[in-house]
């Protein structure tokens, strides 16, 4: 019975603090933030806000955001200008899980991540990185155009 119970646990995933969707649509609609970091709170199961990157912040600062050793959800609010020279945004949901990190943090963000995902309504792209160059610029730049 405690196999069937903590497999299901793991399936259904974690559930998202309020906040997170709050901060999600200031981000979204408002502009009012560059990117999130989102962490999994095992003691409280459930996803919370752990960093918020103001307006200014560059995507270096964001990507010192992200642990070298541990698992994270992030959105990233990426501006570009078109080929047309218009002024344009997108949004990423990435979900950073290094090779270095622990297995049963691996399993844990793997099972929430379509259920936090889904929360987030109006994210263009997503992308999954297990290594920084995977979240190079430039493959956002590409995704974006």
């Amino acid at each position: 019975m405690a196999f069937l119970r903590s497999y299901s646990n793991a399936s259904s995933g974690m559930g998202v603090a309020d906040d997170c969707k709050h901060i999600f649509l200031e981000l979204q609609r408002k502009k009012t933030h560059r990117y999130v970091v989102f962490k999994i709170d095992e003691k409280r199961k459930e996803v919370i806000v752990e960093k918020i990157g103001g307006a200014t912040e560059s995507y270096d600062d964001f990507m010192a955001s992200l642990p070298e050793n541990d698992c994270r959800y992030a959105i990233y609010d990426f501006d570009f200008v078109t080929e047309e020279n218009c002024q344009k945004s997108k949004i990423f949901f990435i979900a950073w899980s290094p090779s270095v990190s622990r297995i049963r943090a691996k399993m844990l963000y793997a099972a929430s991540k379509d259920r936090f995902r889904r929360e987030l309504d109006g994210v263009h792209y997503e992308l999954q990185a297990t290594d920084p160059s995977e979240l190079d610029l430039e493959i956002l730049r590409e995704r974006a155009h």
